[in-house]
Parts: C-alpha cells; sequence; structure tokens
C-alpha cells in the first residue's frame, strides 16, 4: 500500500511539473529532461509512468477535462437557471485555471497542435456542447431574445472564453482572468438578454468576480 501510496505521489509530481513547463513554454519546447528536472525525479521514474511526451500530454487533457466536467456537472444540480448554470460554469473553470497549472496546461496543449487521442473528447468540443445545450435551455426559459440563434451564440461564446484566455497568457498575470471573463459575460449579457433580466446576470458575473478574487 505504501508503495502504490508513493508510487501515485509521484506520478502527481510528475504530471504537475509538465503542466507547468507545457503552461509556461509550450509543449514543443518542453523537453523530458527539463521534466524530469523540474520534478526533481529520477529517468526511470519518469519512464515507469509516461512512455512519451506525448503520454503526458494526454494525461494533463484527461485532467483538465475531468475536472472540467466535474464543474458542470456540480453547478447542474444546484437547480440554476440555464444561463446562470452556464455564468457560473465558465467562471468555475476559470478558478481552476487560477488555482492550478493543469487546466492552463490543458488549454495550451489543445490550442497547440497537440493530437488529442479517443475516447477524449476536444475539451473546446465539450464546452461547445454545455453552452449550446444551456443557451437552448435559456431560449426556453425566456432569458435570451426570442430572435438569437443559440447555436451560434455557444461558438460565439466559446471562441470568446477561449479566446479571451489564450490572448491573456501572453500579455496578462492569469491572477487577471475573471476579470476578463466578467468582461465577456458583460458584454455577452447585453447583447443576449432581454432588459429586464440584465440587471441579474450583470451582477452575478460581477459576484463570480470576486469571490475567485478573494478565495
Amino acid at each position: 500500500m505504501a508503495r502504490q501510496l508513493r508510487a501515485e505521489q509521484t506520478r502527481t509530481t510528475i504530471l504537475t511539473a509538465a503542466a507547468e513547463l507545457f503552461d509556461r513554454h509550450g509543449y514543443e519546447s518542453t523537453s523530458l529532461s527539463d521534466i524530469v528536472e523540474h520534478a526533481q525525479v529520477t529517468k526511470g521514474a519518469l519512464y515507469f509512468h509516461f512512455a512519451a511526451k506525448e503520454d503526458l500530454a494526454q494525461a494533463i487533457m484527461e485532467l483538465q477535462s475531468r475536472a472540467s466536467r466535474q464543474v458542470a456537472s456540480e453547478m447542474d444540480a444546484r437547480g440554476h437557471t440555464a444561463l446562470e448554470t452556464l455564468i457560473r460554469t465558465t467562471f468555475g473553470i476559470t478558478r481552476l485555471a487560477v488555482e492550478g497549472p493543469v487546466t492552463r496546461a490543458g488549454l495550451r496543449l489543445a490550442t497547440g497542435g497537440v493530437v488529442i487521442r479517443p475516447p477524449l473528447r476536444h475539451p473546446f468540443t465539450e464546452l461547445l456542447d454545455i453552452s449550446t445545450r444551456k443557451l437552448h435551455g435559456a431560449a426556453k426559459e425566456s432569458d435570451i431574445h426570442p430572435d438569437v440563434d443559440a447555436d451560434a451564440a455557444a461558438h460565439a461564446l466559446v471562441c470568446f472564453f477561449v479566446g479571451t484566455r489564450v490572448v491573456g497568457r501572453s500579455l496578462e498575470p492569469v491572477a487577471r482572468q475573471p476579470r476578463r471573463v466578467a468582461e465577456m459575460w458583460h458584454l455577452m449579457i447585453r447583447g443576449l438578454v432581454p432588459v429586464p433580466r440584465r440587471a441579474r446576470y450583470l451582477a452575478l458575473a460581477t459576484q463570480l468576480e470576486r469571490e475567485i478574487k478573494a478565495a
């Protein structure tokens, strides 16, 4: 049991080190030797868990996908409106990115040409599915204008959300991400939500930004 625990701890250490380097320098610019040095493990320990750098990238994206799905599932279970659930989900994913390197590295890997092997789905496809489902729900609840194309709005939202994080990675500290996501939602809400319902969702976006900053 103790040996198994040590093996799991070593695997987690390697994954965290790889995520930090992939996020900081990119996949192509990070070598296995860099990861060994950063994780302070032996090459034998790394190869015991991962046969190649591609396996590390796949494992990180699997962790990111699992964490994002968990956030979405937790928000679904709270019984909020569809639009509030979607807003809370995007802020939940943003919180993950602020708090640890795995979500940030997963995004960089997904936008950096790394092949995503089945059965893992592309993270942008998962987010698009969530956004599409919730925006169709919001339309049924009259929380978005009846003439809004929910599919097009979902696609635009995913592009906005991902693009905000990609641009921010190069220009700003990660702690700035909640502010950018709040700005994104303030723009989206004004374009999607009928005037009588806007104040509630604008206040929600501001509140969720503050909660991440205060954590």
